[in-house]
């Protein structure tokens, strides 16, 4: 019996609990509804306005080198001088390193010595051929042997200029793959330079706004590392292709500050200032219905809320361009329309 009670107890309490949830739940659920037998519907409204748009593009971009060139080995042998470390500035032309250069050296000998005596041979065949003792097989011969010594020569000596690495940039040295007395082959990447006296930002730009730059345009540039600090740039590159999304690379060049130096991969802050649009009339983006393709506004008139077709174009963030449909110092609803429906009673609050 005791055992037939406890769960009596316990199928009443559930059953208590189970009621007092759904009373909540129809308590929640009523005020989610939304009054759609009122009277009248309280909205925000705003004017049709003429005015001029002054716009800027506010985009965020990362901080590239201007020029970055890996600088391989033009020819094979262990190192015998390496002049860099990291972070070093080098100035272009400069050597930074040296590759075993003993055979090279021995084949310009060579190769000058093998020019000098077939250029005094040919000067001797061609005083031969004047006085008719030489044929002019023999001549062309003399000189196609020196033409080739003169060819020999300048091999040996682009052989061994290949032995020097210079800088081909000023820049500065941001990495480093060998050590004196390592063995490279030819090809092989050594060095890296970079030139940050400069910089590129690179950006995506919608089509939306893209068309609206132009090369030379000036740039605000902002970093966080110094947020004060307002820095100028231009536009010097606009892609003539999107890609698939319709965004355009851009670039901004600028220069790097000395009072405020900057380095590679920081993120940037640009501001582009737009052209100035003609006065034409304006709506704020809130009242928009639906998409700029297929516009659609509630108008406040003579108390109620009518529902208007219109044609609008891209403004900026807050306003859009009102192409037709709408005139100056109409009412236009902006906060209220999920309530609304076309002709509903309206009471204006603002």
């Amino acid at each position: 019996m005791k055992k037939i009670i406890t769960i009596a107890v316990i199928f009443a309490l559930l059953a208590l609990i189970v009621l007092k949830l759904i009373s909540n739940k129809e308590k929640i659920e009523a005020t989610k509804e939304v009054k759609t037998d009122l009277a009248y519907v309280t909205v925000n409204v705003a004017n049709v306005q003429k005015m001029t748009l002054n716009d800027s593009l506010k985009l965020i971009g990362y901080l590239d080198a201007f020029t970055e060139v890996d600088i391989a080995a033009e020819a094979s042998g262990v190192i015998t001088s390496l002049n860099v470390n990291l972070g070093d500035v080098k100035s272009k032309g400069a050597v930074l390193a040296t590759i075993d250069d003993k055979l090279k050296q021995l084949a310009l000998r060579k190769a000058k010595v093998d020019l000098d005596k077939l250029q005094k041979t040919l000067e001797r065949y061609k005083n031969l051929f004047k006085g008719g003792t030489l044929t002019e097989q023999q001549l062309d011969d003399a000189q196609t042997m020196y033409d080739n010594a003169v060819l020999q020569l300048e091999q040996a000596e682009k052989q061994l200029a290949d032995a020097t690495i210079k800088a081909p940039i000023t820049g500065i040295v941001s990495r480093k793959l060998f050590e004196k007395g390592e063995f490279v082959n030819m090809g092989s990447p050594m060095l890296t330079m970079v030139d940050i006296s400069r910089f590129k930002i690179k950006l995506n730009v919608s089509e939306s706004n893209v068309y609206k730059l132009k090369t030379g345009d000036l740039a605000l540039i902002t970093t966080d590392v110094y947020p004060s600090v307002k820095m100028e740039g231009k536009v010097s590159y606009i892609s003539p292709k999107g890609d698939d999304t319709h965004n355009y690379a851009v670039e901004i060049e600028m220069a790097n500050s000395k009072e405020y130096p900057l380095k590679s991969g920081t993120f940037a802050n640009v501001e582009i200032e737009l052209p100035v649009v003609p006065e034409a009339l304006y709506i704020p983006r809130q009242a928009l219905l639906g998409s700029v393709n297929d516009a659609k506004i509630y108008v406040a008139e003579n108390g109620k809320a009518t529902l208007r077709s219109i044609t609008v174009r891209e403004g900026n963030d807050q306003f859009l361009q009102v192409i037709s449909g709408l005139t100056e110092n109409e009412q236009v609803i902006v906060n209220g329309q999920i309530n609304l429906a076309d002709g509903k009673e309206i009471k204006i609050i603002n």
